[in-house]
């Protein structure tokens, strides 16, 4: 949202918020089927002088859409009409074709609506940089738009996914789908398996220097796991075992699944450090979450 519309906004949510008393329903749980994801009701800013006639865009991205594969524009319609979109199109030289917007629908006047981009799975990794652009077409015309990045969306996405495809090429990492445990019960230590299968490529070495914990799930004993472990290319497959605890058992941590199961790994590849984040398996991450609900005594 663009800063001049900020404190308008804040200043009506939280009215809202002392006359009603509700708030926002949680994210749903893993597993829920994706179709039925909630997205934010358009929100109708209050007026702030006249309409300026036109619209605005920037990229935001949340834990929920990380996880789907996805960023989203919103549209700030600053008319006095509304607008309808009939196609949105987001162009940046750092993917490699035009990415279309989904789930087109109204955005009134003085409001604005989130419409979801999926991100390439094969971005641009040579020295492209933005801006991007957005092509609205609506009521019979196209509009260019430039699109805000405030906190580096594409960039960031970029680099993570370049470095996991240069990763995937040497050895790629996964984490095995079941999660043993010593024993049954509240208080039990589970381990997490990292596994790094080599590609069978000579010449490269890349080295696991640390896994970061989740709100749900941390190391067993410290804040983050260090195995510093080493992987040829074209050597075995590594197995690193990372003991893990129940980092919280509060509802509310079981609710906000989007994060739970995907671990940040700082890693050093060929020497050049860098980190991504390694999300476990829909299988993996069930019986991850199972172990930590077991583990709190739920």
């Amino acid at each position: 949202m663009s800063s001049r519309l900020l404190g308008a906004v804040l200043a009506a949510l939280l009215c809202c918020t002392s006359c009603t008393g509700a708030s926002e329903p949680e994210a749903g749980q893993a597993g829920s089927p994706e179709p039925s994801v909630p997205t934010l009701s358009p929100i109708r800013l209050p007026p702030k002088g006249p309409p300026t006639g036109r619209l605005y865009a920037d990229l935001r991205q949340s834990s929920r859409d990380a996880a789907l594969g996805r960023m989203e524009v919103w549209v700030e319609n600053d008319t006095r009409r509304d607008v309808t979109p009939t196609r949105i199109t987001y162009t940046d030289p750092r993917f490699r074709r035009p990415v279309p917007g989904e789930r087109l629908r109204l955005n009134p006047s003085r409001s604005e609506r989130g419409y979801p981009l999926a991100l390439p799975a094969e971005p641009d990794c040579g020295q492209h940089h933005g801006p991007g652009r957005l092509r609205v077409a609506y009521a019979g015309r196209t509009v260019t738009l430039p699109v805000a990045d405030d906190n580096d969306v594409v960039a960031r996405y970029v680099a993570s996914r370049c470095l996991e495809l240069a990763v995937d090429r040497v050895a790629p990492l996964r984490f095995a789908d079941r999660v043993p445990v010593d024993r049954a019960g509240e208080g039990s230590t589970g381990t997490l398996v990292l596994v790094a299968q080599p590609a069978g490529v000579p010449g490269h070495v890349l080295r696991i220097d640390a896994v970061g914990g989740t709100p749900l799930l941390g190391a067993a004993g410290g804040s983050a796991w260090r195995p510093r472990a080493r992987v040829r290319s074209d050597g075995p497959v590594v197995r690193i075992e990372l003991p893990v605890r129940a980092a919280r058992c509060d509802d509310h941590v079981f609710m906000e699944s989007a994060g739970a199961t995907a671990f940040l790994v700082s890693l050093r590849l060929d020497g050049r450090p860098g980190s991504l984040v390694v999300r476990m398996s829909p299988a993996g991450a069930s019986a991850a979450i199972a172990f930590a609900r077991d583990s709190c005594g739920l």
